[in-house]
């Protein structure tokens, strides 16, 4: 055995030598459209459509639409665009409801057989009869109906007769089984509801246990992969295939994916949502695919981080430094470098002449040879970051001062010679002279400066709004409960800055949705939906290092 291949793969390289299912690998993705999808969910597909492609095999997305209640068209949608935008390909798009005529006849087959009977008992009756962990569940007084009765009622179920509640349809199996599932679980119930594929075709649905599996059969899946919470189900997803005597399909659990100041319930998501902490699903701070799509989180940062944390039987969490490493390796490969300042200061340059500016060239992206450059004008005022600027500099300072040299990125190396202040003594104007024979790439002076700043032209600099995003939450692990985890919202999560500076060139951006950018020395930002040819908001994906983990180490 290749001690290099995690279990599943090891499982699946097992089942093809021995020319199981003819050597076919087949999976599924099967969300349920009830919500938008999130960092687990990203996991479970690049598991899911990886492995089939490492194999040959191929991959269906199948919807598990079996509750009207809570699912709607917008979800489905955005689940498709989700997975497309991850870079996957499924082989043929499917729904549970694609099979509710044939999951009916499967359990009228199971009444026939007798391990399917109708119970007119109450939630909580059936609840109690459940019994507990260590004490067997107790027979239902319905237990021991006769099949034509339960054909009979099962029938009038599903032509609408009984209302919401009243009746549900359990498979018979064992009340004394060590696990609760297996203690007669419910598998069809009554929901007089509008389905958004069916409409009121149906007014009876199956659960999740039910459909599951058995959707996997009809489909052929080899291999039907999921979360390690699905464990305790896999022997009541045995035994319906086993008792209808259906195609095999087996179910291999892995662990799912914690993530540092995440969460992945869609429940606690929707809370968020509903309740207007965060402004939709697609919020850049939220673990949803759509909201990291568009903070500007590259797809393949997050296979490679999927990748990376690797598929394991255990429960564990990944750090989120991971997750961000994977981002900023990718876009440092891919993005664009300019230069934007986000709280300015004016630079008077009394040396350069007023009248006139200087195009300059900057690299679009030095890790790329092919990347070509971009134009920049340099004229005797530019804006540089307050924080770039200090008046009573200690030595080790480097950035500019009074009487210090530093260097403009792209452009020359100036000196500082003064500047002006209000009655509060804040910095208003810096006056500098610049060397012209120190131009970059050119430099002449044998002048030397021991700091780097970035700058935009003043003359024709243009605003933008720049949302600066901080951790969601303010515990690496969010409460479990709902009313736990809500307090551990951050309410500082974002900041709005709408003083920002930048070149007018970078407005031809301003449709260009999700374009990713390095603003030199600041990090990596990526163009908002909300942005226009007139204004650009850009949305900071990831710091040029880590800043969090410093601040930890504080």
């Amino acid at each position: 055995m290749n001690d290099s291949l995690n279990f599943i793969e090891q499982i699946i390289e097992e089942d093809i030598n021995s020319g199981k299912h003819d050597g076919k690998v087949l999976t599924r993705f099967p969300p349920e459209p009830n919500g938008y999808l999130h960092i687990g969910h990203a996991k479970a597909i690049c598991v899911n459509f990886g492995l089939a492609e490492k194999y040959n095999g191929a991959t269906n997305l199948r919807f598990d639409d079996t509750n009207p209640t809570t699912e709607e068209t917008e979800y489905v949608d955005n689940i498709k665009k989700d997975i497309s935008w991850l870079g996957f390909r499924w082989k043929e798009e499917l729904y549970a409801s694609d099979y509710f005529e044939t999951l009916y006849q499967y359990a009228v087959t199971l009444i026939k057989k007798g391990l399917a009977y109708v119970d007119d008992s109450t939630p909580e009756e059936i609840a109690a009869m459940k019994g507990s962990p260590t004490e067997p569940g107790t027979n239902s007084p319905y237990k021991t109906r006769n099949i034509e009765e339960n054909l009979n009622l099962f029938e009038r179920m599903r032509n609408g007769e009984f209302a919401d509640g009243s009746r549900v349809l359990r498979s018979n199996v064992d009340m004394s089984s060590p696990n609760m599932l297996m203690r007669d679980p419910i598998i069809y119930r009554i929901k007089h509801e509008h389905h958004h594929r069916t409409g009121d075709k149906w007014c009876i649905y199956p659960m999740y246990d039910f459909a599951h599996g058995q959707s996997d059969s009809i489909e052929g899946i080899t291999h039907s992969l999921c979360s390690l919470e699905f464990i305790h189900h896999r022997p009541l997803y045995d035994w319906f295939i086993e008792k209808l005597e259906i195609f095999p399909s087996k179910q291999t659990e892995f662990a799912r994916m914690n993530v540092e100041f995440m969460i992945t319930s869609k429940r606690k998501l929707l809370k968020l949502v509903q309740d207007k902490y965060v402004d939709g699903w697609d919020d850049p701070r939220m673990p949803t695919i759509s909201g990291m799509r568009r903070r500007g989180y590259p797809p393949m940062a997050i296979r490679t981080f999927c990748d990376k944390a690797g598929v394991a039987k255990r429960e564990n969490t990944i750090e989120i430094n991971l997750l961000e490493a994977c981002v900023r390796d990718e876009l440092n490969k891919t993005a664009e470098r300019t230069m934007l300042v986000i709280d300015p200061v004016k630079v008077v340059i009394k040396n350069f002449p007023d009248n006139i500016s200087e195009e300059l060239v900057m690299e679009l992206n030095p890790e790329d040879e092919n990347s070509g450059t971009r134009p920049i004008q340099f004229s005797n005022e530019i804006f540089i970051e307050k924080e770039d600027f200090m008046k009573d500099a200690p030595d080790n300072f480097f950035r500019m001062k009074p009487g210090g040299l530093v260097r403009l990125k792209h452009a020359f190396i100036i000196e500082c010679t003064g500047f002006s202040e209000n009655a509060n003594g804040e910095v208003t104007e810096i006056y500098a002279n610049y060397f012209p024979d120190s131009k970059s790439g050119q430099d002449t002076s044998g002048l030397k400066a021991k700091g780097t700043i970035h700058w935009v032209n003043a003359k024709n600099a243009v605003n933008c709004d720049v949302r600066i995003y901080d951790r969601l939450f303010t515990h690496p692990s969010p409460g479990e409960g709902v009313e736990d985890f809500m307090e551990h919202v951050n309410k500082d999560s974002m900041t709005v800055i709408a003083t920002a500076k930048m070149d007018p060139g970078m407005l031809k951006y301003g449709k260009s949705f999700g374009k990713q950018f390095q603003f030199l020395r600041l990090g990596y930002f990526t163009v908002d939906p909300d942005s226009s040819t007139e204004k650009i908001v850009f949305n900071k994906t990831v710091g040029l290092k880590d800043s969090w983990a410093k601040e930890k180490k504080k």
